[in-house]
């Protein structure tokens, strides 16, 4: 079962489109983030994520959300500021029965009014991450 778990930890930047380029914000940190997966991004980014204050121009936030944490449209308003134009977001929450479970359904629902969509979900250990897109990324490819 571990080598399960440090195979998939190995395996969790790339399930979030995330490598050596990749400039990444970490929001909503706490003391029950999962540190493998932080781990494991910061590995293959070679140093820490930027944090909420960073100045810099970000490729992909990872947000921490549980339930009672504020306004998840809000947050999300806020953290697309930084977010290059084909950036996006992965919101983190807790597996379904666990302490700070949040619905998908709010997620669902607070994208659109953020002014981004959801494209697609994964399971990255204890956690479920949502993938949040700017719809206008798309349109500019065209």
């Amino acid at each position: 079962m571990t080598t399960v778990v440090a195979a998939d930890a190995q395996n969790y930047p790339q399930m979030l489109g995330i490598d050596a380029d990749t400039v990444v914000q970490e929001v909503g940190w706490d003391d029950d983030t999962d540190d493998v997966v932080r781990e494991a991004i910061e590995a293959v980014i070679g140093g820490e994520m930027e944090d909420v204050d960073t100045d810099e121009v970000v490729d992909v936030v990872i947000l921490w959300w549980r339930e009672g944490d504020g306004d998840l449209v809000d947050e999300l308003m806020d953290i697309i500021s930084p977010l290059s134009e084909e950036g996006f977001v992965w919101v983190l929450t807790p597996k379904t029965g666990s302490d700070g479970h949040v619905e998908p359904s709010e997620i669902a629902e607070s994208a659109p009014t953020a002014g981004l969509m959801q494209t697609s979900s994964i399971k990255l250990g204890a956690w479920t991450a949502s993938r949040l897109v700017q719809p206008t990324s798309r349109a500019i490819k065209r």
